[in-house]
């Protein structure tokens, strides 16, 4: 290996003499490595991402962009530059930008966090991400004040890393990333969707109607060609694959099979998927408002006590029971459940009453 690299806080007199095309007004840090005869030839990102693991090569490759990598003294303006044995390479990372969401305290139930990664069990009824009619009070706010100073920055800016999203009004487990590193590993395995890692998600699900023991939905999503907030099953659509199977099956007033509570595994992740394919072969979820308007009726035929709750509810019957994936720097495989929460569990217990 070349020598170990040196890492050093930028202080007034290095910014006075940072090469032209650094922006001289950000501190941050100064890395400087020295190529060792096994990586002579190696392109320049490459060299680096393998000596900075805690930054991706798109970032690198941004910081290259912005004048921020130099050899020698002279300004890298090329990532596939190749590295020569000897080399003293500086890489001069500014200091992560404040997060344009403002941080708010609130109370989040936290089902694992370390230096790297944060898993939350959400509530519904919170917004994971600011949009525009929901700039405040949502997830995003709530672990910028959680985490604070532990977020090294996604992309240059504080903030956490984003990788997968539930719905409004839909619970349970979401992996949060709280490192540049961490988020280029766990977005990579979010686009594979599992196919060659452990990643695994799984909702639980009260539709309406009885639903085969087992079954897979495999229709693209798209958006609906006049509902613009809402999704559709569309050829033009981008691939979408959902698993179920069945594990409860409740009757109606009159005993009569009318409920499902079901487990869905994603092998995708496509906006609203689960509630736009369950709807789409004939079960949409109990209490969803969007997908399931032509089964309103349906909820006459519940048991008094059962139709009092879904009243109640205020949302789709879908929760995030189970979330697994790789660490994206130790490698351990991961795996969280969350059990039903309040308002689901007294649904499930009031429905499964004879």
């Amino acid at each position: 290996m070349g020598q170990p690299l040196r890492n050093e806080t930028l202080d007034d007199d290095d910014l006075l003499d940072l090469p032209i095309g650094d922006a001289s007004e950000d501190d941050g840090t100064a890395h400087v490595l020295t190529v060792g005869p096994e990586d002579a030839g190696l392109r320049a990102d490459r060299f680096l991402a393998a000596r900075l693991p805690d930054l991706s090569r798109t970032r690198l490759q941004k910081l290259v962009a912005d004048g921020r990598v130099s050899v020698g003294g002279r300004v890298v303006g090329d990532p596939a530059e190749r590295v020569n044995a000897g080399d003293e390479w500086t890489v001069r990372v500014p200091a992560p930008e404040p997060a344009a969401p403002v941080p708010e305290k609130m109370d989040l139930s936290i089902a694992y966090e370390d230096d790297f990664l944060i898993v939350v069990d959400k509530p519904a009824g919170l917004v994971v991400h600011p949009a525009p009619g929901n700039w405040s009070g949502t997830l995003v706010n709530g672990l910028l004040a959680h985490c604070g100073a532990s977020l090294s920055g996604i992309g240059g800016v504080k903030r956490p890393g984003i990788v997968h999203r539930l719905d409004k009004d839909t619970s349970g487990l979401l992996v949060v990333a709280k490192t540049d590193a961490a988020h280029a590993g766990l977005a990579a395995q979010f686009a594979d969707h599992g196919r060659t890692g452990p990643l695994e998600r799984a909702y639980y699900a009260f539709v309406w109607g009885v639903p085969d023991q087992r079954g897979t939905v495999d229709a693209p999503i798209d958006r609906h060609p006049t509902h613009r907030q809402k999704m559709a099953v569309r050829q033009s659509g981008r691939e979408a694959i959902t698993h179920w199977e069945r594990l409860e099956v409740f009757a109606g007033a009159d005993g009569a099979p009318l409920a499902s509570l079901i487990e869905c595994q994603l092998e995708t992740g496509r906006t609203h998927q689960i509630r736009v394919h369950l709807a789409h072969v004939g079960h949409p979820l109990l209490g969803d408002e969007v997908y399931g308007q032509g089964f309103r009726t349906k909820a006459s035929r519940l048991p008094e006590g059962a139709r009092a709750l879904l009243a109640a509810l205020g949302r789709q019957a879908l929760h995030a029971a189970r979330l697994g994936f790789a660490h994206p720097v130790t490698d351990e495989e991961l795996l969280f459940e969350s059990p039903l929460p309040e308002d689901l569990a007294r649904l499930r217990d009031a429905l499964a009453l004879p």
